[in-house]
């Protein structure tokens, strides 16, 4: 009996042996867990599990799609900064709240520094980071010093555009290393969809019948008052707007002086919320200086939803997108109903239908009226 039980062991060692032999054509196992090679944004080769089961993402925007991809479930632990910031500028969070539960692995922020301890305590299968914070040698330290693979990540991260070819891979990394591939390839079709529909409104328009425009009270690293903008603003951009901010010939965030806004004077103002309130304190201050805009003489300043908050929060950019389209060319939007297509949009990226949550209080796509809300 025992020579039958012990000659039993031996051939299911053997066979063990022989099927271990059989993953040698780009995969491997370790573990419990097959590992495949996969290239992140900076062009490294990684070997990663797939499908990894337990996961972190540090940095700008990467847990953001990590939710897009629908692998909230996924995550083992989050930055302290995801537990402290308000929910309203980060939709994903009001989508996902349990992650505010996780442990903390780092406390996160544009400037971070990886916490190599407290990441190989929650024992994720792979770590994702943002290339704001590493390059490809770091990315390859930290991979080394925590023994877990490292997958580095990028999108836009408020320049020209949300539709970047760095955010199309990232999502089909975050979706083929978590199983989510047809996930990532569903949002990166949504994505691109809603850049042709917007471009498709608005791209024969002629030059003279388009209206100007100008984004206020941008935040950057901060909030500022009105004369905070943006060349090249990305809502404008896809709705191929006449941005007076691309006079200036740069790309990305400018400050300018406020007499060149008089100089401008634009049809149309859109102030974002987040700079909202120092726009309302600057009217109390200098009220002719609003009285002499002709967007204010017409009634045409307008709030819009803050996006740009630890990167680009790409649903609420393309919100803003429609509603600035809405505004700036109501005849080529004349089905749209901007909350409505904010819910649309949340609803396909998160799950759930967000607008009503972010516009609580002052937000919201809403007419400004300064001097009457001045006097609040």
């Amino acid at each position: 009996m025992f020579r039958r039980m012990n000659g039993m062991i031996m051939i299911l060692v053997a066979a063990i042996i022989v099927l271990s032999g059989c993953g040698q054509s780009g995969v491997s196992t370790q573990g419990t867990l097959a590992k495949s090679k996969v290239t992140d944004i900076v062009g490294r080769e990684v070997n990663v599990p797939v499908l990894a089961n337990r996961i972190v993402a540090i940095g700008p925007g990467v847990l953001r799609l990590v939710c897009y991809d629908q692998a909230a479930e996924k995550v083992v632990g989050v930055e302290n900064v995801e537990t402290q910031w308000p929910e309203a500028i980060r939709p994903y969070i009001l989508a996902y709240p349990q992650l505010k539960n996780l442990p903390v692995i780092g406390q996160g922020g544009p400037e971070y520094v990886p916490n190599m301890e407290k990441l190989v305590e929650v024992k994720p299968d792979v770590i994702f980071v943002s290339s704001v914070l590493v390059n490809g040698s770091q990315a390859d330290e930290l991979q080394s010093k925590t023994g877990i693979p490292v997958v580095v990540l990028s999108y836009s991260h408020g320049r020209v555009g949300y539709f970047d070819d760095d955010l199309y891979r990232s999502l089909q990394l975050i979706g083929q290393i978590t199983g989510n591939e047809q996930r990532a390839n569903n949002v990166i079709a949504f994505l691109k969809n809603c850049r042709q529909d917007l471009d498709r409104r608005t791209k024969d328009i002629p030059a003279n019948k388009k209206p100007t425009v100008y984004a206020g009270a941008l935040s950057m690293k901060g909030t500022y008052g009105i004369e905070s903008t943006q060349a090249q603003y990305p809502p404008f951009v896809a709705i191929n707007a006449k941005n007076l901010a691309d006079e200036t010939g740069t790309t990305g965030s400018v400050m300018i002086d406020k007499e060149k806004l008089l100089v401008w004077n634009p049809d149309i103002i859109f102030i974002d919320e987040l700079g909202l309130n120092l726009v309302r304190e600057d009217y109390k201050n200098n009220p002719q200086f609003y009285q002499s805009l002709r967007a204010f003489k017409n009634g045409r300043i307008y709030v819009q939803i803050p996006y740009n908050f630890y990167a680009t929060n790409i649903g609420t950019a393309l919100a803003d997108a429609y509603y600035a389209g809405k505004v700036v060319y109501p005849a080529h939007f004349s089905d749209v109903d901007p909350s409505q297509k904010a819910n649309e949009i949340y609803q396909f990226l998160l799950g759930k239908p967000l607008y009503q949550q972010i516009a609580n209080g002052d937000g919201g796509f809403k007419k400004l009226n300064l001097a009457e809300s001045s006097q609040n």
